[in-house]
């Protein structure tokens, strides 16, 4: 009987290429490429490590602050490669075959914000530029995203309790695992489209319990801290297996003595920052385990956290140029039907930070607009709401073994898959509204002590956000029902299910040429 897998190997085996997309975030890549010289300062890693920094950004300013910042870090010592706009377009030009639907066709002169999913993919092909003529299992690449740090959100060692790279190294050297996805602590990793209803409970459950107490009292919201694990954040956490959640209760982080009131002033301060994809209520914690225990088969891919080999290179962001929320789970299914138990996941998760210190607000993100204080989601609500119809149109062809079939075949699927997110969609509106009518309630309440409290204001300020992206008006909610959009996202859906397979070959080709 062979022993259990350790840790531990003689020596490292791998060395790794880190990729990171960024788009307009100089603040963020500069914490991330902070946290991991501080992670190899306390756990130095013998392999090379490589940081490709996959440059999205819309502002050439942005451009050139990121192409300082590698710079400054190769520097002192780590090395990192800014791989700007100019070389991405001169890496596409320069290949034999066109490859739309994998990495888009911007010209030139707009050339930035081509999404995540179109940004991975022209740096993998860089990956693969670098790794000619290289052994074929000597290396690692890890996709990250911009807004994490190489740490998780616990007090010990200031949350660098994880060796990411001796881990990665163990787990790849003693296992066929072909690709590993690991996941995030701190602010949930789905979009704040889908999020909004839970929010809204643990919002109204906050203020039911703040009216029975004194404002001046001690703060009493301390030791309240739920892990939000097993998508709790997520309103239709249902379509992905996991019960829904009841609500959560506000943590406050506030130290020394101080009254309800407070309390009550600092997660008004929070509140609107949900927009950007905080959910201060449901921050998900790290749980420490045996690393080997967690190892398991996966279905789903956190693109801003995953792990392959580079044989796995073969496997790029599906339907990437247009520009979907969801790619990741929809990697997952293809990866899990193609690769079965060689693709897993594992404890190896990473500290999650939507936002930046100041405003409460992220650098960039897209589908997001703000002006003053008008917020409008309906770009990103579009592209998660049909990110979920590529996504289980995906999953119900791969379960009944029908990817091969032409698209023609999947019109009354992807008709039906519509219908059903549909219905979710526009039952979640009205609970929206109707748990978005009880916290108004509360709020203008005049027996209530926060009636006119300048923190108030803030309140009513996510509402009325709420209100404008969830109502009965909104542009979102309009859109995914209307008939001639639909018929427009039916012909792109259909065109790149049915253009895939020819776009997997044109990529292989790609790599085994290029």
């Amino acid at each position: 009987m062979s022993s259990p897998p350790t840790n531990q190997t003689a020596s490292p085996v791998h060395r790794f290429i880190i990729v990171v997309p960024v788009a307009d975030r100089p603040r963020h890549i500069q914490a991330c490429l902070d946290s991991l010289t501080e992670l190899l300062r306390r756990y130095p890693n013998p392999r090379a490590v490589t940081v490709i920094i996959a440059d999205d950004s819309a502002d050439a300013a942005n451009v050139a602050a990121n192409r300082v910042i590698a710079g400054r870090y190769s520097s002192a010592g780590l090395t990192v490669i800014h791989f700007g706009p100019d070389e991405q377009f001169a890496l596409i030009g320069s290949l034999q075959e066109t490859l739309p639907g994998i990495v888009g066709n911007a010209p030139r002169e707009r050339f930035g914000h081509k999404g995540q999913g179109v940004m991975r993919n022209i740096a993998y092909l860089k990956v693969a530029e670098m790794l000619k003529g290289a052994p074929d299992d000597d290396t690692l690449i890890w996709s990250l995203d911009s807004d994490q740090e190489f740490r998780v959100n616990m007090p010990e060692n200031d949350g660098y309790v994880i060796d990411y790279f001796r881990d990665l190294d163990a787990i790849f050297a003693q296992t066929d695992a072909q690709v590993l996805t690991g996941k995030v602590v701190g602010d949930p990793p789905v979009s704040p489209a889908v999020m909004t209803r839970n929010f809204l409970a643990d919002v109204e459950g906050f203020l039911q319990g703040m009216a029975t107490r004194d404002a001046q009292a001690p703060c009493s919201h301390h030791g309240n801290a739920q892990n939000s694990s097993n998508a709790a954040y997520h309103d239709m956490a249902d379509l992905f297996g996991f019960a829904p959640d009841a609500r959560y209760a506000y943590p406050c982080p506030l130290l020394g003595e101080h009254a309800e009131a407070d309390c009550f002033a600092h997660f008004a301060g929070r509140v609107n920052s949900f927009f950007y994809g905080e959910h201060p209520t449901r921050i998900t914690a790290y749980e420490p385990a045996e690393l080997f225990s967690t190892v398991q088969p996966a279905r789903t891919v956190y693109a801003g956290n995953y792990m392959f080999r580079p044989a796995a290179l073969k496997y790029f962001i599906p339907f990437a140029h247009l520009r979907l929320r969801m790619s990741g789970p929809t990697l997952g299914r293809i990866l899990k039907a193609e690769l079965g138990s060689r693709f897993v996941s594992a404890n190896l998760p990473m500290l999650h930070k939507r936002t930046v210190e100041s405003g409460g607000q992220a650098e960039f993100r897209p589908g997001i607009e703000t002006t003053e204080q008008i917020i409008d989601m309906s770009g990103e609500f579009e592209r998660q709401f049909y990110g979920d119809v590529m996504l289980f149109t995906q999953e119900r062809r791969s379960s009944s073994h029908s990817s091969s079939r032409p698209a023609s075949a999947d019109f009354s699927l992807i008709d039906s898959v519509r219908e059903e997110m549909l219905e979710k969609y526009n039952a979640r509106q009205l609970a929206i509204l109707d748990r978005l009518a009880g916290v108004e309630a509360l709020l203008d309440d005049p027996a209530r002590w926060w009636r006119d409290h300048p923190a108030s204001a803030q309140f009513r300020h996510f509402c009325a956000n709420v209100r404008r992206n969830f109502g009965a008006a909104s542009p979102g909610h309009l859109r995914i029902n209307a008939a001639d959009n639909w018929a427009k996202w039916r012909v792109a859906l259909l065109e790149a299910i049915a253009r895939y397979p020819a776009d997997r070959q044109a990529w292989e080709q790609v790599l085994c040429t290029g």
